[in-house]
């Protein structure tokens, strides 16, 4: 078997029709902070992050961008990932990420989390953390 090469996430990377737009909307819902922008790409990371020094999300600008549908129907544009984020009071994160442009996806299907739809359309889900870990200590960046 080869050596591990020393591979290490760099990022998530989420094609949408405005890298900057949706790179303010997820630094605004996290806290994370716009550390590269250009004009077709925006990375966002932990406050404090140098540039590649992080697992962040890019955001990838790209003009022929189609919204996936939510949940899943046969034929149509379907997500090829989605993110998780844990928050420490759900339903607070929740009309944050309303008020930024998301909304809630129409059908739900857990008590423990939320399915959200960023303003270009990508599902998310919003955890509550006192749900899927009870008192287990959780990182929160």
């Amino acid at each position: 078997m080869a050596q591990n090469p020393a591979v290490r996430l760099y990022s998530a990377v989420l094609d949408c029709p405005d890298a900057q737009a949706l790179a303010e909307f997820y630094s605004s819902l996290t806290g994370w902070m716009v550390v590269f922008s250009s004009e077709e790409y925006a990375v966002i990371a932990p406050a404090g992050t140098a540039q590649g020094a992080y697992p962040g999300i890019t955001f990838q600008q790209n003009p022929a961008y189609v919204p996936p549908v939510w949940p899943e129907q046969p034929g149509m544009q379907q997500q090829m990932a989605h993110l998780d984020f844990m928050a420490e009071d759900v339903e607070t994160a929740i009309e944050l990420a309303k008020e930024l442009g998301a909304s809630v996806a129409p059908e739900q299907f857990s008590d423990s989390w939320t399915v959200m739809l960023d303003p270009a359309g990508h599902p998310f889900c919003l955890l509550d953390q006192r749900k899927m870990l009870g008192d287990a200590p959780c990182m929160l960046l």
